[in-house]
Formats: C-alpha cells, sequence, structure tokens
C-alpha cells in the first residue's frame, strides 16, 4: 500500500481542489487493486482443484478399492468425491462472479460490500476444505482398516491387545491433526495473505467513504 500512502501526503499538502482528484485516484488504486487480488483468488482455486484432480488420476487408489472387493465402498466413494468437486465447483463459481462484480462496480459502498462478501465466501470455502481433509482422513483409515484383507492380522492383533488399539487410534488422530495443520499453514499462506490485503482496501475505502 506504499503508493497510497504517497497519494494521501500528497492528497493533505494540497488545496481542497485537489482534494476530490486525489480521491478519485486513491479509489481507482483500490479497484484495481481488489480485482487483481479476487482474480488470483479465483487462480488458485481452479489451479488447485486440476492438481487434485491430476493427482487422483495418477494416483492408485482405485486399483486398492477394487482389491477390497467391496463395490459398495467404491460407490460410496465415489459418490463423495462427485458431491466435493460439485460444491467446489460451486465456490469456484461464486469466486468468478464476484470478480466480475469487484471489476465493473463503480461504487464505492458496493466496492466494499463485495470486499467483505468475497472475503467470507474465501473463508468458508478454507474451512469447507479442511473439513474434507478431515473426512477423508477418517474415511480413508477405517476404511483401510475394516475393508482392506491385508489389514487382517493387524485386526486380529488389535482386538487382543485394548492397550494397542488405544495406541493406534492416537497415532491416527496425531496423523489427521498433522495433515490438517499442514493445509491449514498452506491455505493461511495462499488464501490467508490475499484475504489480508483484501481487507486493507477496504479499510483503505472506509476512510474515503466515511
Amino acid at each position: 500500500m506504499k503508493e497510497l500512502d504517497l497519494l494521501k501526503k500528497d492528497w493533505q499538502k494540497n488545496s481542497n481542489s485537489f482534494e476530490q482528484i486525489s480521491e478519485k485516484e486513491i479509489y481507482k488504486m483500490i479497484h484495481k487493486k481488489s480485482s487483481s487480488i479476487v482474480k488470483w483468488i479465483l487462480i488458485i482455486s481452479i489451479l488447485e482443484v486440476s492438481f487434485w484432480t491430476l493427482s487422483n488420476y495418477f494416483s492408485n487408489i482405485d486399483d486398492s478399492l477394487q482389491k477390497m472387493n467391496h463395490p459398495e465402498i467404491i460407490l460410496y466413494m465415489q459418490i463423495l468425491m462427485y458431491f466435493n468437486y460439485a460444491v467446489v465447483f460451486v465456490f469456484i463459481y461464486f469466486f468468478y462472479k464476484n470478480y466480475k462484480t469487484i471489476s465493473t462496480t463503480v461504487s464505492t459502498k458496493l466496492l466494499m460490500g463485495s470486499i467483505l462478501k468475497t472475503r467470507k465466501t474465501v473463508q468458508y470455502y478454507v474451512w469447507y476444505n479442511l473439513g474434507m481433509i478431515v473426512v477423508s482422513c477418517i474415511l480413508s483409515f477405517f476404511v483401510g482398516y475394516v475393508y482392506n484383507p491385508e489389514m487382517a492380522v493387524v485386526r486380529e492383533k488389535l482386538a487382543i491387545n485394548g492397550f494397542a488399539m488405544l495406541v493406534s487410534v492416537g497415532l491416527l488422530v496425531v496423523l489427521t491433526l498433522f495433515i490438517l495443520g499442514i493445509f491449514w499453514g498452506i491455505y493461511r499462506l495462499l488464501y490467508g495473505t490475499l484475504l489480508r490485503r483484501l481487507y486493507a482496501n477496504y479499510k483503505e475505502l472506509k476512510k474515503i467513504d466515511f
């Protein structure tokens, strides 16, 4: 926001006639920056979906599920996958819609409202993804433990030893939290940085509007 600080300093030094010009220039700069930030949110979300799609394509998860010889499990996993894609594409649509709105708005109040709406949408998107990561980890551990024939010996041993079962569950919880923490950090780095910049633009607009 260095450019904004320079403009505001010039604004304060000059006369009232120049004040209106400076206000318009600041608005144009914030408008441009906000539009660019939301565009990057849209691009990152599309790249994220593309990455996971390619990862699923090249992984051997389907082969592992086929070996379990439980077609109902495959069906449930596919339903969950399609549901997740549907929700993510809805979020991407909202990102695109927010980008178009911010790019075309000419009102300070409308721009401020669009910025707040975009921040909420991104926050919901991040929380949804983190929730799906937890659900995916739990389902993966459960399906692998209960239906994987290679886990038969492990199941027998854990059924006998209650303490080993408790330790195993604790390790899975720790592993899930570790995976969740990694993704939370990634989302915070990518989307969090953009949202902080977007909110900084909102605060600058608030100074102009009031």
